[in-house]
């Protein structure tokens, strides 16, 4: 059965955040609120953890899954990124975007796309989200809570509590968020690539559409 922590959305009570990290730490997977949709979220190393995500979201081999940052500074570890590339970035971070990036050895390699070698990397614009990263010290391996056959992710905690109570140990309510999941960007080609429209002001980027 999930715990389920009321956490403020602009003032996250530093209590509430520290017992959700050490969730994670212990192996723990947990729905937290971005500046999109609500994720699910377990600690980077956590091979069980993740194959629970895969069943969660029946999800296949070739899933991009997202490393959630607090901010750029842990980019260049996880991603690799020319300097063009990170300006673009950076001009539209933090924010409602997924960038699609060439990983570096430091992600394990159950979480990179097998064939392509990349990540997805974010940095979101959402008090509680940035709160847990900070107090974890590391990036939060994530996914857009979407169920099978959904096209739109669950944006209400109750709802979710209803439907994956025990199939989770936390559920952090931060309220409502966005019905639309972030945009998705690839970086891995010549121009980038929208491979999902969401959340997002494509405005400066040099964008071609899959």
């Amino acid at each position: 059965m999930a715990q389920f922590f009321q956490i403020h959305p602009e003032n996250p009570q530093q209590r509430l955040v520290r017992q959700a990290v050490e969730i994670v730490r212990r192996g723990g997977l947990i729905v937290y609120p971005t500046d999109s949709a609500y994720a699910l979220g377990c600690h980077i190393g956590d091979k069980m953890a993740l194959d629970r995500i895969r069943s969660i979201r029946q999800l296949d081999k070739d899933h991009n899954f997202t490393l959630m940052c607090r901010d750029l500074s842990e980019l260049a570890t996880y991603a690799r990124v020319d300097n063009q590339v990170f300006r673009m970035i950076k001009s539209h971070t933090p924010g409602p975007f997924t960038f699609i990036l060439p990983a570096t050895s430091e992600v394990p390699r159950r979480l990179m796309h097998p064939k392509r070698k990349t990540i997805g990397m974010r940095v979101p614009d959402n008090p509680i989200a940035l709160a847990l990263m900070q107090e974890l010290g590391e990036p939060l391996m994530s996914s857009t809570l979407i169920m099978p056959n959904e096209e739109l992710p669950l944006t209400d905690p109750y709802e979710i509590r209803d439907i994956l109570e025990h199939q989770l140990e936390l559920i952090i309510d931060g309220g409502y968020c966005a019905m639309e999941p972030t945009t998705v960007i690839d970086f891995t080609h010549d121009h980038p690539k929208v491979i999902r429209k969401g959340l997002g002001d494509l405005s400066g980027f040099d964008i071609e559409f899959d």
